[in-house]
């Protein structure tokens, strides 16, 4: 049972000893409440778990955005880049000059004894090494020389391919090339006679929808131009786009038989609408008169705008691949 306050002096009830922190009627120690420590029960490790784990999150979720964005941003480098800088820089030109110089000499046997062969040759290879490379007797004999392709080693050394008819025969000819500079040139080895490149199988052309309006409109037009390109420079003028440089033939080389025919791909609508038109031409030389087995049959390619009701030449070209329907 509760006990109730007892009265004290003054008239005021008596606090129960136990709710006013004295001892209880047990005798026991007053209960008071105590304020926890700090840290007590190991909270505040609690708090740098927390903080570094949110702390980890976040430098996991930079990276995986960052990362790939930084990928994206990085320019990568071209292959044109990539190709120059891993490219020897020889110089070829150069090069190839010397080594076709070279070859006229080496493949010169027409009357030339052995010592001038050789004094000749001294110019193009190493000191003392010239008797190696002039063949006693008959040696072989080339003309037509030219250049055909650069294999760059270093940037020292390289191997100039070039195309020459040997006794008669067509034949590619290679000649190693030492550069000391890029005017400092020696032929570094003896060079290799080999077989003339092959003919290739042409593939037929691809076929394309034609636009038969413009031909017939491009067809007489063209007639004129071709003649006005060999035979008639002040004249020439009316075919040409505004603004566009078409230079005529040089006068007196040949003159304009006919227009065999024009190819007109089909394109967009537009009355500047640029064609590539590929035209079959029949010349023959000036003053050949009226002898058919002296014509030439050759093939352009002219790039052709519409202006208003007309249409203009702005580029004259050779045509590749233009056999076939």
């Amino acid at each position: 049972m509760a006990r109730k306050p007892t009265a004290r002096r003054g008239g005021g009830p008596v606090e129960d000893p136990a709710e006013a922190g004295g001892p209880d009627e047990f005798g026991d120690s007053p209960r008071r409440s105590r304020r926890p420590r700090a840290g007590a029960g190991g909270r505040w490790w609690i708090g740098v778990g927390r903080a570094v784990l949110w702390a980890f999150i976040i430098v996991v979720i930079f990276n995986g955005v960052w990362m790939p964005l930084r990928g994206g941003l990085a320019e990568p480098a071209t292959d044109d880049e990539s190709d120059a800088q891993q490219e020897p820089d020889f110089p070829e030109t150069a090069a190839s000059g010397f080594a076709a110089r070279f070859a006229g000499v080496y493949l010169d046997a027409d009357g030339l004894e052995d010592e001038e062969r050789a004094d000749a040759l001294a110019a193009f290879v190493p000191e003392g090494r010239a008797a190696s490379f002039a063949a006693e007797g008959q040696s072989v004999s080339g003309d037509g020389i030219g250049v055909v392709g650069v294999d760059v080693r270093d940037e020292e050394n390289a191997v100039v391919t070039l195309s020459a008819d040997v006794d008669g025969a067509p034949m590619s000819l290679d000649v190693p090339i030492y550069a000391a500079g890029p005017d400092s040139f020696v032929v570094s080895g003896p060079p290799a006679l080999l077989a003339a490149p092959g003919r290739a199988e042409l593939p037929a052309p691809e076929t394309a929808d034609t636009d038969a309006a413009a031909r017939d409109e491009l067809l007489p037009r063209l007639e004129r131009f071709f003649g006005a390109y060999a035979e008639d420079p002040d004249y020439l003028s009316d075919f040409v786009e505004p603004g566009a440089r078409i230079d005529r033939l040089p006068p007196d080389t040949l003159e304009f038989v006919e227009l065999v025919d024009i190819v007109v791909p089909a394109s967009g609508s537009g009355d500047n609408d640029g064609r590539q038109v590929t035209a079959e031409v029949v010349w023959t030389p000036a003053g050949a008169g009226e002898d058919a087995s002296s014509e030439l049959t050759q093939s352009y390619e002219l790039t052709v705008v519409k202006d208003g009701e007309s249409w203009y030449v702005r580029e004259i070209h050779g045509a590749p691949q233009s056999f076939g329907e």
